[in-house]
Parts: structure tokens; sequence; C-alpha cells
């Protein structure tokens, strides 16, 4: 069954207004006229639109590149250009040849679902929430399924996830039983866009039905082990909702890679930021040296040894991908790793020497 089913769609209820229409007479001087919409949903060669004629197919040219939630420029059922974007999803793709993948693009705010009766990881959430703050969204983060676990289960799980929530809403959600829909039900509105992401299984499809108010996408079960969806979402799909406002669910994500994120870092953990330039040295590395406000501050409890490890992890991750094109950065990360490797190397020969 087709998400897109209405004859005539109003491109305010789809998120359009004045400073869309600005850049859209900018861009109709410079590739003459065309009509506005929005994708949908892409495909190989072709991408769904949504306009005020309703829903319908255009092609993409050779060598343009489109995502879910662009604006685009049609002109005979042939894509020929698209608007800036207020915003971006976009991580690192999957496998070794790590290249920057979209996701969906201006989006306004992006719930992350965990599922209650899964695993709640802060780590993980860390990470899709650094991801949203680089994307120019805003994260909210939504633990689900709140109906198949008992309240203690819930607090606990309420409790794992807050440390890693500074500064953004965590709310507790039950699809069938409507707990907390009211509260979700203020982040949507005409001419807003929502994203929602997380694993398979996370009940993202569910949601996203309760809100359409109909079954137009798939949800199945989860498998017991590994709690991961069967027959969920498999694409990026931009869903109109009642009343206006748009929706955009999208499959599981296995993994969530970061790309040119440092401001998305900067954000997650803004307890550590806010001490980097505390230090007294400008090139402190935040382990060993004397002045550093942030092992300062992990030794007063004012910051977490489990936050600082996740920040840590992160930051490497992204000086990695950014030495791939920096040679003197590549050399830097490799004299830095020499010497935690020398004093891993001396604690242990310390340990061994006291029979420990």
């Amino acid at each position: 069954m087709s998400a897109f089913t209405s004859p005539f769609v109003s491109l305010a209820d789809l998120g359009w207004d004045d400073a869309w229409a600005a850049s859209l007479a900018t861009a109709v001087q410079l590739l003459g006229p065309a009509d506005p919409a929005r994708v949908a949903r892409v495909d190989l060669g072709a991408c769904t639109v949504l306009g005020p004629g309703g829903s319908s197919r255009a092609t993409i040219p050779h060598g343009t590149t489109v995502a879910v939630g662009d604006w685009v420029l049609v002109r005979q059922s042939v894509v020929v250009g698209a608007l800036p974007r207020r915003t971006a999803i976009v991580r690192r793709s999957a496998g070794g040849d790590a290249q920057a993948q979209t996701l969906a693009t201006n989006v306004d705010t992006v719930m992350v679902l965990v599922a209650a009766d899964g695993r709640v990881t802060p780590r993980s959430i860390e990470r899709y929430v650094t991801l949203v703050w680089e994307s120019g969204a805003t994260p909210v983060v939504v633990l689900t399924k709140a109906d198949l676990v008992s309240g203690d289960e819930l607090d606990d799980a309420l409790g794992r996830l807050e440390p890693a929530c500074v500064g953004v809403d965590l709310l507790a959600i039950s699809a069938p039983t409507g707990t907390g829909l009211d509260t979700v039900s203020r982040y949507f509105g005409r001419g807003r866009t929502v994203a929602l992401l997380g694993s398979s299984g996370a009940g993202k499809s569910t949601l996203a039905n309760h809100l359409s108010g109909s079954a137009l996408l798939a949800t199945g079960a989860v498998r017991e082990g590994d709690h991961r969806g069967r027959h969920t979402t498999t694409h990026r799909e931009l869903v109109l909702l009642p009343g206006g406002g748009v929706l955009i669910d999208s499959p599981g994500l296995r993994e969530v890679g970061l790309w040119q994120a440092d401001d998305g870092v900067a954000r997650t953990f803004p307890e550590i930021t806010a001490l980097l330039d505390q230090c007294r040295f400008q090139d402190c590395t935040h382990r060993k040296e004397p002045g550093c406000a942030v092992t300062a501050a992990l030794a007063e409890g004012k910051i977490t040894q489990e936050r600082l490890a996740s920040w840590r992890k992160l930051r490497r991750e992204l000086d990695r991908l950014a030495a791939r094109d920096d040679p003197a950065l590549r050399q830097q990360l490799r004299t830095e790793q020499r010497r935690q490797f020398r004093e891993y190397a001396q604690v242990r020969k310390q340990h061994r020497r006291q029979g420990r």
C-alpha cells in the first residue's frame, strides 16, 4: 500500500515557507521555470516527489544526487535541481571504503528510538545524538515499548540513558497503550519535519503508523536473542501526516559511523567541551599533562570515566577519518599511539615486578 494517496498536497503542509520561496526564486533564475516538490522516496535513477498535484515520479539525471527530504525542482518529470539544504543527517557509510551517506535532509527534529526491552546502551545513544546535533536538527531520545517492561526496569533504563542525554529531551512511550504519546505529539505540526532513527526493532514503524493513523509502513516481530526486527522498513520514506507536517521513517541502522562531526561531539559532551579551553597547554591530550582541566574534573567527580572514555573514542574516530587526507595529522596520531603503547607497556612491566 502506498503512503502517497492524496490527490492534493499543500506545499505548506510539507514544510514550505517564505525562505524556501526566496530560495526557489533564485534557483529559477539559474535553471529556468520548474515546479517545487519534496522528495519522499529515492530509488535507482528515480524518486517519488510530493507537490500540489499529489505524488508523482521523477527521473534523477546521472550525476545528480538527491535524498529523502530534499526540495527539488521538477520539469517534465525530471529533477533539474535541488534547493540548498537547511539540515542534513550524514553518516559514514558501512564498510572499509568510508564515504558520506545522507540519510535525510531538511529535518527539524530527529527522534532516536530505543526499545526498553532491548539493549539500552548509553554509548550508542551518544553516537546517535552526535549524528543529529551535527546535522543541524534537534535530537530527542525516545524509549519505546514501555509496556513490555516493569516499572522498575523502565526507571533503570531511563536512569542509564539520562547521562547520555545532556541537553536532550528523554521520553518513554508505549504505542499500544498510548503512554507518553501526547508528549511526542508536541514535536509535530504543520510545516514541521520529524525523522525517526534507531536500530531494527526499536519501534520506528509502529510509532510512524500511529502518528499517520494507518498501517502504511510494515512492522514485524522481533527476534528473540538479538531484539532485531523482522520485515520492517526497508527504505527511507517521507509520509504526510494528518493535519500537516511530515515524518521520515528509515530502516534500522546497524552502524552509526560519524562523518565530520566535530560540532556534534562538542554538543553531545558539553560538560567536557566546556573544560577544553581551561587546560594549561593548548596541545593538551587530556591524559597526564599538568594543569589539565579535564583530568582534574574527572578526579573531582565533575565528569564520569564512562563519559570521558566515550568522548575520547569518538574523537579518535573523527581524527582517524580526518587523517586520511592530512599527512601531518596522520603522523601526529601515529606518534600519540606509540606514546600510549609505551605507557601501557611500562604499566604492565611495573605490575609484573610487583607480582600483580
